[in-house]
């Protein structure tokens, strides 16, 4: 019998999320459990993400992947994560391994993206040892929305995310 601990091989599930308009591009690490189960980004109910776009564009928190696809789109945004596929236990970052990164040149020759940020510092080492060799454009780190990243408030989260305002 398995474990649920167990590490795993994933592909990742979910399509990224840009059009021709995107001009910042959020990169996540990969998605948790709970996101890989909805199919969509930031999927875990404890994750601020939305309530932190909804914060920074004056908007009501969205709760629909409708209503989060607009967000993003509305406002020029592009969303997607560092790895494609990867052996992860549960959605324990610090457990990726045997990393394949996404190629995000997808976005990059079908969108305005010029800025790229990352939403914590797995992100942010992933897309520097893995992705950044081939773009050349330098990310920015973000303080993490995950509930494991209980330091931040959303106010001060709000504070640090400003920059990916155009």
């Amino acid at each position: 019998m398995k474990k649920l601990s167990e590490n795993k091989a994933i592909v990742h599930p979910i399509p990224p999320l840009y059009n021709e308009n995107s001009e910042v591009l959020i990169l996540g690490s990969f998605p948790s459990v709970k996101s890989r189960e909805a199919r969509f980004f930031y999927g875990h109910p404890q994750n601020r993400f939305w309530k932190l776009l909804a914060l920074l564009f004056n908007e009501a928190v969205p709760v629909t992947i409708e209503d989060k696809t607009r967000i993003v789109l509305e406002n020029n945004l592009a969303l997607w994560d560092t790895i494609h596929s990867c052996t992860i236990t549960g959605s324990s970052d610090s457990s990726i391994k045997d990393v394949v990164p996404n190629d995000i040149s997808v976005i990059l020759n079908n969108s305005r993206v010029g800025k790229i940020f990352c939403n914590g510092t797995s992100s942010y080492n992933l897309y520097n040892k893995y992705i950044y060799p081939s773009t050349g454009i330098e990310a920015v780190k973000l303080p993490s929305t995950s509930p494991a990243n209980a330091a931040y408030s959303l106010d001060r989260l709000a504070q640090c995310w400003r920059g990916i305002l155009l």
